[in-house]
């Protein structure tokens, strides 16, 4: 300390002097006159500065030397680096300038100059934990990923640079689709760091892809135990992992382990809507219907959806259409100016044929919020009510082009998809899936709305003829409870335009496939 002061005083003195120097020379026209041992120089303006670089110079030179004989003085009373530490000062200096220049190459995305600069501090510094570090990102930002590479399977041999030699590899194997590799080298930096966030995500992402759901489930927990994730974004995380988990278990013999799974994930995420669905059905299975009844019920209150409909519909699959509408009042009345309630008590009414209630039930969705299932219901209460065939296909025409309404939606990509998934099969972004409107037109048309115009058609063909006394059971699919549709023997349509609304209807089933 005491040395680094003098050596700034020094500094500032000589500055100083020189400036002192520079400004007598200018004020003086005969140049310099010095006199040493009786005998006198005079040195013009261009010699005084010649003189005055000299000394610099010599000054600079004084005190190298200096520095080096306290070194071997200090070398001489016992201590054994001094004199390697006199030289290597230099050394770290270059070493240290050449790093933050090729830090600074790699931040302004010169990255043949950061490999350049790297090489040269690591000539000096000896350092490849920092060198190597920066000499990987470089070939990687040139491309270079072999080089990258193996630079990153040199971290490996060392205990402090181990991590990031793995999550380097580990982000090359991703990025070239390798993702077996990938999976095992992110175990490996989960077991090194498990509360490094980044490798966590990755781990669990893979995990999810692999539909390795007990090691994801692991990965949550570790999540959650290093404060990685809310209690909250946990549960919601956990049971759909559980519901994956239940939804992938076909084997007979093990369909206890799946109810218990989705009944599970129903507990930890109660809106969450396929684990609603799933867990009904299971305590039905189970001959649980009050069970089945309040998890629906439940779920409904946060997010009325055609899923938990159906799944209340299986409740009592052999009930007639007006026992159903009764029954189901006890659903509808949860949230009864809710969309999905409306359309849910159109389609009761219908099944029951009562056409005027339907529309009734229908409100101002037509006028407000009509999508493609909205102007199907439609369609087919004008059909039951006895409209004209071009009322009918005016209504199944604007269906064609209208929007198809709510769908699973990637909330990150914007994907659609038919069924919900745990993983965008898009971007394979884990979680994401929500029931929504997408934000442009969309090819994937829910199968309960495309089949209504053609159930109802059919259930409601020659309405006036006599009805059987034994109802035929419909599934009308997931938008939609299964139904009792009336079935008589009737004679072939023969009326052309019977035959006229039935090609009209075709092609709505044609544009949901």
């Amino acid at each position: 300390m005491l040395w680094s002061l003098i050596k700034i005083v020094v500094f500032v003195a000589l500055v100083a002097a020189l400036a002192l120097g520079a400004g007598y020379l200018l004020e003086s026209s005969g140049g310099i006159q010095v006199t040493v041992a009786g005998m006198e120089f005079t040195l013009g303006p261009l010699q005084s500065v010649i003189a005055a670089v000299v000394l610099v110079f010599v000054v600079w030179l004084f005190f190298k030397l200096f520095g080096l004989v306290i070194a071997t003085l200090k070398f001489i009373n016992g201590d054994d680096t001094a004199l390697s530490r006199y030289f290597d000062r230099n050394r770290e200096r270059k070493g240290f300038q050449a790093l933050s220049e090729g830090m600074m190459a790699l931040s302004s995305g010169e990255g043949r100059l950061a490999i350049a600069k790297a090489t040269k501090a690591e000539k000096y510094l000896h350092k490849p934990e920092l060198t190597d570090l920066i000499t990987a990102q470089a070939a990687e930002m040139v491309g270079d990923n072999r080089k990258a590479e193996e630079v990153y399977k040199r971290l490996l041999k060392n205990d402090s640079t181990r991590f990031v030699g793995i999550r380097g590899i580990m982000k090359q194997k991703l990025a070239s689709g390798d993702t077996d590799t990938a999976l095992q080298l992110a175990e490996r930096a989960f077991a090194i760091k498990p509360k490094h966030t980044e490798v966590q995500d990755t781990l669990l992402q893979l995990q999810a892809e692999k539909h390795d759901w007990s090691g994801a489930r692991k990965t949550l927990a570790a999540k959650l135990k290093h404060g990685a994730l809310p209690r909250d974004v946990y549960r919601r995380r956990d049971a759909v992992l559980a519901l994956s988990s239940a939804t992938e278990i076909d084997d007979p013999e093990a369909s206890g382990k799946a109810a218990e799974a989705a009944i599970e994930a129903n507990r930890a995420s109660p809106d969450l809507i396929p684990a609603a669905a799933l867990a009904a059905r299971a305590y039905i299975d189970q001959g649980r219907k009050r069970n089945a009844m309040k998890v629906i019920k439940k779920a409904w209150e946060s997010h009325p959806h055609p899923d938990l409909a159906a799944a209340f519909a299986a409740i009592e699959p052999n009930e007639t259409p007006d026992e159903r509408v009764q029954r189901f009042v006890q659903l509808t009345r949860i949230q009864p100016d809710h969309r999905e309630t409306k359309l849910l008590k159109a389609e009761l009414n219908l099944t029951a044929e009562n056409f005027p209630e339907a529309r009734r039930a229908l409100g101002d969705l037509v006028e407000k919020d009509a999508d493609a299932r909205v102007l199907a219901i439609m369609a087919a209460i004008e059909k039951g009510e006895g409209a004209k065939d071009a009322v009918i296909r005016g209504w199944l025409a604007k269906a064609l082009t209208a929007s198809r309404g709510p769908q699973w939606v990637c909330d990150k990509c914007n994907a659609i998809h038919a069924d919900w998934a745990p993983i965008c099969s898009n971007c394979s972004a884990f979680d994401t899936l929500s029931w929504t409107t997408p934000p442009q037109s969309e090819v994937v048309l829910p199968a309960g709305a495309n089949m209504l115009p053609l159930i109802i058609g059919s259930a409601l063909e020659d309405k006036s003829d006599e009805v059987g006394d034994t109802p035929e059971v419909i599934d009308v699919g997931p938008d939609m409870p299964a139904t009792a549709a009336p079935t008589a023997a009737k004679p072939p349509v023969s009326e052309p335009e019977d035959a006229e609304v039935i090609e009209a209807e075709t092609p709505v089933k044609e544009d949901a496939k």
